[in-house]
């Protein structure tokens, strides 16, 4: 019940902080900006992993059995995948978004349009999907005998794995692969224009504009840690080196803490979104 309590109070603060995030967004003028829409579009993906866990969690503590379906299994694999991938790509052009307004503030219009902006959020929901798809359809189709017991909180690749009677070692590979290209490129995107980032700030005279790049550079910086650190331990690791402590310990933080963190770190951190709401609050 302890554990229930706080996995609840996880859901409720999760969905309400980043709806109220989103809700700021919509109607404040001043938020219309690139940054805060890609800021949206990252609350909605945090909303979404605990739509469709932490519900089935719960009463999985409820009830005896905590039984799921192969179909219900497909669909988290196949949601995890597509919102992970697509936190990753999106995080990376967050950075891309700061790297412009810092250090090309003149080109910020023509460079991240709201052409290019919808263009870049429309290509990451296009893709990842994809990529997600064909992972679950291979993932699901592996033969499992014996024990089908899923020693996880959620249906994950690397849990089922450990299931399967075949060989999945060609399979790991692929995995990891795929993890280089959606986790280790994006990140190395974000590690650049940071570095570029902190070279121009350090270059300003004025030091309110270095704290104020700071302070909006650090919010950004403190979700790609919690976010990638946990995903890329658990994908980028060989399946046989993964501990069962290890794989329920840590996918905790990207679809449990995450989400209740981010609204959090980009609310109480940003002038301008505490400001939209105490006007909200003073309005109403």
């Amino acid at each position: 019940m302890f554990f229930l309590a706080l996995i609840l109070l996880a859901f409720i603060t999760a969905v309400s902080g980043n709806v109220l995030l989103i809700f700021l967004i919509q109607v404040t003028p001043s938020l219309h900006t690139p940054m805060y829409f890609f800021l949206s579009q990252l609350a909605f993906m945090d909303i979404c992993p605990s739509l469709f866990i932490i519900p089935k969690m719960s009463v999985d503590f409820l009830t005896p059995g905590n039984t799921i379906s192969v179909a219900g299994c497909g669909t988290q694999v196949f949601l995890m995948l597509t919102i992970g991938g697509g936190e990753c790509l999106l995080l990376a052009v967050m950075s891309y978004d700061r790297y412009v307004a810092i250090c090309n503030p003149l080109q910020y219009p023509v460079l991240l349009s709201r052409r290019i902006c919808l263009g870049l959020t429309a290509a990451i929901w296009i893709c990842v999907p994809i990529n997600a798809l064909i992972h679950t359809m291979y993932a699901m189709r592996l033969p499992y005998c014996g024990s089908k017991s899923i020693d996880h909180f959620f249906c994950e690749v690397p849990p089922l794995l450990k299931l399967s009677c075949s060989d999945t070692s060609t399979y790991e590979t692929v995995v990891f692969v795929n993890s280089i290209v959606v986790l280790f490129i994006p990140f190395s995107i974000i590690v650049a224009s940071y570095t570029y980032i902190l070279s121009t700030v350090l270059k300003m005279k004025s030091t309110t504009g270095q704290q104020k790049a700071l302070a909006t550079c650090s919010s950004h910086l403190t979700a790609v840690g919690l976010f990638y650190g946990a995903a890329m331990f658990t994908y980028m690791k060989p399946n046989a080196d993964h501990s069962t402590r290890q794989d329920k310990i840590v996918p905790v933080f990207y679809s449990i803490v995450t989400p209740v963190l981010n609204p959090v770190i980009y609310s109480l951190r940003n002038r301008d979104v505490l400001g939209a709401l105490r006007k909200m609050v003073g309005k109403y």
